[in-house]
């Protein structure tokens, strides 16, 4: 009788990660060291951030049921991230059923090579874009231009930072660490016949923008847009905005190519209405958001009679593999945490080098691009950009965790960080906790650790290798006497038999009164 051997159960290999704007070029704490430094960055936040935070305080407490909103809200997108594959394959055969077309891109290389077919094949050399978080994060504005196609930007924040050569600081508001004199300078120097005398008045410069923009939309073939929500049961898309841009780019144009991240997608269409609740309220602070664009497929003779819809990865699949992480997709890109976090109002979007910024981009990035691309990535240092303050994780509409996933991602980061002078310590430090004459001794030789501390009792400086915790942290230093001692001195004997002694007595009382009774 002959058997087959099937061989043992192996582990499968993690997905690839994501390729694109997802990796700076320096770690966290040097790059924010120097926009510290930049005095204006860190008033133009301060004033945006705050702002922003009071609007969304004031219309999200209106709400006798914003709780059971966020509740419901959370518990959708874990459902679809639980059947994340069904629900995909529905919305391809939704999207297609209604003449749209589906391509599937596993990551950034593929998107973009995708997208400039789909362009070049319309024989169009420029597009109009709708502000889109997933066409930064794979670079397409620099693809497209290498391969001869000008995009442009319609969002007037991310026009902003296009004409500047800029990258975006913020989710939702690209150029926020901008005011308007710095805007006004960058028109005068960038956009075709603009008038010389325009001065810093924001109603002046948005005309500006809209007279330079209003040609584009009206001459230009091809759209590029993002996609806020994508709905499995009907193939619906939809795009949130303020400005009407997003209008004119989804409704004028031949051809519309829309790249979407596909943990986007919602399973039903009556999902929309939580979170068209969630989202203007979240971001920025409106009941609802002026312009709501939805679309399904082609309809003959409105709007674009061409739609593609590509569907992108770029490591969501690896971040959907974690089983605690991958919390992390269900955000909705409202940027409520950055608007709260301490840490980015400080430091502002571009010390984290990714395209998501603030607590959201430092749980997000390191999974979707990995924290060991090479040695000291500089996306291990993300999940350490925080104070833990739970702020986010009270802001964000969704309920995603993003003090628990930190610390998950900090867990991760030194788990593979290999033997390190932190590890060596802890070892040490368990090897001497193990042992009662160990640690005596040790306690002993502690107090030597009172040289090092200054009149306030504190450590701020200790020597190599352990500068590193003292660099960002007060020690306090050793007391004269350890517990242990004392208990076991005269005085510490005392001490204990008068304790024990007034204990009995309050205990005899209190029997005595409980039987009076």
């Amino acid at each position: 009788m002959s058997s087959t051997f099937l061989g043992m159960p192996a582990t499968p290999p993690r997905s690839p990660y994501g390729t694109g704007n997802l990796r700076g070029d320096r770690n966290f704490p040097e790059a924010a060291h120097d926009e510290l430094r930049n005095e204006q960055l860190r008033r133009n936040l301060g004033r945006a951030t705050h702002t922003i935070r009071a609007k969304r305080l004031n219309v999200t407490g209106e709400l006798p049921d914003w709780e059971e909103l966020r509740d419901a809200g959370s518990a959708i997108k874990t459902d679809t991230m639980n059947r994340l594959p069904e629900l995909l394959e529905q919305l391809e055969r939704k999207v297609t059923e209604r003449g749209g077309t589906v391509h599937w891109a596993r990551d950034g290389v593929e998107a973009n090579e995708i997208v400039t077919r789909l362009v070049k094949a319309t024989g169009s050399s420029d597009v109009i874009k709708v502000k889109s978080m997933a066409t930064q994060e794979i670079g397409l504005n620099e693809h497209l231009e290498s391969a001869g196609i000008t995009p442009y930007e319609t969002d007037l924040a991310e026009l902003i930072v296009q004409l500047a050569h800029d990258r975006p600081s913020h989710i939702l508001v690209p150029a926020i660490h901008r005011n308007r004199d710095e805007i006004r300078q960058i028109f005068l120097k960038e956009i075709p016949g603009v008038d010389p005398g325009l001065d810093n008045v924001p109603a002046h410069l948005a005309a500006a923008a809209r007279a330079y923009l209003r040609e584009k939309f009206m001459t230009t073939k091809v759209a590029v847009s993002g996609a806020n929500f994508g709905v499995a049961d009907t193939g619906t898309l939809a795009v949130v905005e303020s400005e009407g841009n997003g209008r004119m780019c989804l409704t004028l144009p031949d051809t519309l190519i829309t790249v979407m991240g596909i943990e986007k997608v919602l399973p039903r269409y009556q999902d929309l209405e939580v979170f068209l609740q969630l989202l203007p309220r979240s971001s920025t602070g409106e009941r609802m958001n002026p312009y709501t664009s939805m679309w399904t497929g082609v309809t003959p003779g409105d709007g674009p009679q061409d739609f593609h819809l590509v569907l992108l990865d770029n490591g969501r699949t690896a971040a959907l593999a974690d089983r605690i992480g991958r919390q992390a997709l269900n955000c909705i890109r409202c940027s409520a945490c950055l608007n709260v976090c301490p840490v980015y109002e400080r430091a502002g979007g571009h010390a984290y080098g990714s395209t998501y910024p603030g607590p959201i981009g430092a749980v997000l990035t390191p999974q979707l691009a990995g924290m060991h691309a090479a040695k000291d990535d500089p996306n291990s240092s993300l999940p350490y950009a925080s104070s833990l303050c739970g702020a986010c994780f009270d802001a964000c509409p969704v309920k995603i965790d993003i003090p628990s996933l930190l610390v998950e991602l900090r867990h991760q980061h030194t788990e593979q960080a290999g033997l390190t002078v932190e590890k060596l310590a802890m070892k040490a430090a368990a090897t001497v906790m193990k042992k009662p004459k160990l640690f005596t001794a040790a306690q002993k030789g502690a107090v030597i650790g009172r040289i090092a501390a200054g009149r306030d009792g504190k450590i701020s400086h200790l020597p190599p290798p352990f500068n590193g915790w003292s660099d960002s942290r007060d020690t306090a230093a050793p007391p004269k006497q350890s517990f242990r001692t004392w208990l076991a001195s005269d005085e510490g004997a005392a001490t204990m038999r008068r304790a024990a002694a007034d204990a009995y007595e309050k205990n005899r009382k209190k029997k005595k009164e409980e039987g009076e009774k």
